[in-house]
């Protein structure tokens, strides 16, 4: 994975859970099933198997397990909408382009992550680049959605483009793990991202026989996604691997132990750490757009059809 690994993690600043911490059990380890999306290209859903409750204010997870594309191979999601949350896109490997209606876009790459607050309405695709849909290539990366309440959902569309040299890097007291901030806050240290539902969002990867142990909000809920490689969770080392999720309970600590022995083509446990303040609101959900009523619901169907969401400019003629 060539997101941004330093050469000396014990020159980074370092962050442990007080030893008077109380450590989040473990409530369950489920497996993400396999969906298709957008033209069909194969997902993990990590939240599939779990009640959302658990996750809010997250709502949906999507793990773009790695895949080698031939020549012509590659695939993405056109034209399509969204209202009422966030999506956040996080590319370990290959490249994606996100165009939108708001005049958005650019080229996801490498341990880049794309920001996009749809709000009141954007019209959006992330589609694979030229160079990998000719030539193919490894692709391997994240989404995420992250609900807004009831009073942000109409707010304008906003989008950020975070690249990989931007997250803040921290490690454990003795080097053996080495986290990204993304978003929020991990101890004192903050991630890059500007997020309108208090969240952190991290990408840790873990040294073979090493410990992450961080300190964690007590109103946040705790969720590890694991990329690759194997490990086990929490004082009960619940064992979890590669497209699995772990929920914990309360606390104000996690932890995680990756195994002694690793695949050789996964030296490290790499994980997502997840959690957020819940919003605890009702939810009206139907494909791209999450509201809090049906009504809702219906009006923005019909604002997209009637086209007042906008529309993705057309790229710019060469002739």
């Amino acid at each position: 994975m060539p997101a941004v690994t330093p050469e000396e993690p014990l020159a980074l600043p370092r962050v442990a859970a007080p030893s008077d911490a109380t450590d989040r059990a473990v409530l369950t380890v489920v497996d993400a099933p396999t969906a298709l999306e957008g033209e069909g290209f194969q997902v993990r859903r990590a939240f599939a198997g779990i009640d959302l409750r658990y996750a809010d204010p997250f709502l949906l997870l999507d793990h773009m397990a790695p895949v080698e594309y031939a020549p012509g191979e590659a695939k993405g999601a056109p034209d399509h909408p969204h209202r009422g949350f966030e999506t956040v896109t996080y590319m370990l490997d290959g490249k994606i382009r996100h165009r939108d209606s708001n005049g958005g876009g650019g080229v996801i790459t490498d341990g880049a992550t794309q920001w996009m607050t749809a709000g009141a309405g954007i019209v959006h695709s992330e589609m694979p680049t030229e160079d990998l849909l000719e030539g193919g290539g490894l692709f391997h990366g994240v989404q995420l959605w992250v609900n807004l309440p009831k009073e942000q959902k109409w707010s304008p569309p906003r989008y950020q483009d975070i690249e990989a040299g931007e997250v803040s890097l921290l490690t454990t007291e003795d080097g053996g793990a080495v986290m990204r901030v993304i978003a929020g806050d991990l101890g004192d240290h903050a991630g890059p991202g500007s997020t309108r539902t208090p969240i952190t969002y991290a990408h840790a990867s873990i040294s073979p026989g090493a410990r992450l142990r961080v300190p964690w909000r007590m109103d946040f809920n705790a969720l590890v996604y694991v990329l690759a490689g194997r490990g086990v969770l929490g004082v009960e080392r619940r064992p979890i691997r590669e497209g699995q999720l772990g929920v914990f309970g309360e606390g104000d600590a996690i932890q995680i132990w990756a195994d002694a022995s690793q695949d050789s083509n996964v030296p490290v446990l790499d994980v997502l750490l997840l959690g957020g303040a819940p919003i605890r609101e009702d939810i009206a959900w139907y494909g791209p757009f999450v509201m809090n009523t049906r009504a809702e619901i219906l009006e923005a169907v019909e604002d997209y059809q009637a086209g007042r969401m906008g529309a993705i400019p057309a790229e710019p003629s060469t002739a």
